[in-house]
């Protein structure tokens, strides 16, 4: 990000407390604004793919429901999503660590 500041309106002498002044971008306004909407859809559609899995195992999500009933009703399926996905994370077995294989050795 480009950072200009403007020149002081005291002749020169910048006040001690002053903050710099910042150019506006509007590429970059717009850059973030984009990188927000995208990091939103990501985080949508991946607590859709959560529910959507918790959806098959009922067992597990009667178990998430008991744990959050004490949540908040506003913020209960954002918890219930992320104790999900932890959960099933620490079920999944790593993809990239691999079993060495046996070889013969001469």
């Amino acid at each position: 990000m480009l950072r200009g500041r403007t020149k002081p309106e005291n002749g020169g002498d910048s006040a001690a407390g002053s903050q710099p002044q910042f150019k506006e971008n509007s590429q970059v306004a717009r850059a973030l604004v984009l990188n927000e909407v995208q990091k939103q859809d990501r985080q949508q559609k991946m607590q859709a793919g959560v529910m959507k899995k918790l959806d098959q195992n009922p067992e597990m999500k009667k178990a998430l429901q008991a744990v959050v009933k004490d949540v908040p009703e506003d913020q209960r399926e954002k918890v219930m999503t992320s104790m999900a996905m932890r959960a099933m994370r620490s079920m999944k077995p790593p993809v990239n660590q691999q079993v060495p294989a046996q070889g013969v050795k001469v």
